[in-house]
């Protein structure tokens, strides 16, 4: 299998990089993967990852459920139940953020659709990007979108008042070719949103090695609210304001103390969710993921 080893930092250019943790791929693999850190900027990512063209069997699993429609177990029950209110927010926070009530929305990583139906249904012009065949068919069949199966085949400039990526750009290999497509793609004060995991955060630290939002090999990426903000700034973009995710150190929390081997995964996972949830209400850079909201410079 061809693997991708980076010798540099993809933010500061830095060689001078350490292993930080190993971590299994609970999903699909049972493989290990290093995790390094930067000693110039403290970025972290996935080291000797697959090459894009062969990453796609490690998302191959009913379990993994951006990419599905799948209730089966408590932990995607609860997964589809808090996806279901936080649609209703995401259509509101889109609206608030751009200033706009309708408009024309791009949704990079858009998985079976469920983001770009409810703004479909709100009024917006929707078109999504989607490599997995089976979610992008989903989400034609079910909401009648436009989905592409890459991003360099959308066409014109300056053509979306608003791109998003719901926790997607920790996915995606070539991360400047990326921030080209967005430059190009956005228009002159448009909106940038982008939900990461947040490596920096109370539930990171607390679960090590066993932080389900680690997720490797398919998160390449792990960034933390200053390394995020560093790169976006060298990609021609600026930070205007984040938030926390509410939710996600619930779900993540119970991902975690799953793949630790505790019982009571739900229980334990509730607790560590509401702790991490609490550290987060006075520091927000402790939340475990974070909603960036960006705009281009030089407008």
């Amino acid at each position: 299998m061809k693997k991708i080893h980076l010798q540099r930092c993809p933010v500061c250019g830095s060689s001078d990089l350490t292993t930080f943790l190993t971590c299994s791929d609970h999903y699909a693999s049972g493989e290990t993967f290093d995790i390094v850190s930067c000693g110039g900027c403290g970025f972290r990512f996935t080291q000797d990852f697959p090459d894009e063209s062969e990453i796609g069997s490690y998302y191959e699993t009913a379990d993994y459920v951006s990419h599905s429609d799948t209730r089966k177990g408590l932990m995607n029950r609860v997964y589809h139940l808090v996806r279901k209110y936080m649609l209703a927010q995401k259509v509101k926070m889109t609206c608030s953020l751009s200033g706009l009530q309708k408009g024309d929305v791009l949704d990079i990583g858009c998985g079976t659709g469920y983001y770009l139906g409810a703004m479909k249904q709100a009024g917006w012009n929707t078109i999504g990007v989607e490599k997995s065949a089976l979610a992008a068919e989903a989400a034609r069949t079910h909401f009648g979108l436009t989905i592409s199966d890459d991003l360099k085949e959308i066409e014109g400039e300056s053509r979306f008042d608003v791109i998003t990526l719901w926790h997607v750009m920790e996915h995606l290999q070539d991360l400047p070719q990326v921030f080209e497509s967005l430059r190009r793609l956005l228009r002159p004060g448009g909106t940038l949103i982008v939900a990461l995991p947040n490596s920096a955060s109370y539930d990171a630290a607390l679960y090590g090695e066993y932080w389900g939002a680690y997720d490797v090999p398919r998160h390449l990426w792990h960034f933390a609210p200053d390394t995020f903000a560093r790169l976006a700034h060298r990609e021609g973009f600026d930070i205007k304001l984040f938030a926390p995710m509410p939710f996600d150190a619930f779900y993540v929390s119970m991902l975690s103390e799953k793949y630790k081997g505790n019982g009571m995964t739900f229980a334990r996972g509730m607790m560590s969710g509401a702790k991490a949830w609490v550290r987060s209400q006075s520091d927000p850079k402790l939340s475990s993921s974070i909603i960036y909201v960006l705009r281009k410079r030089n407008e």
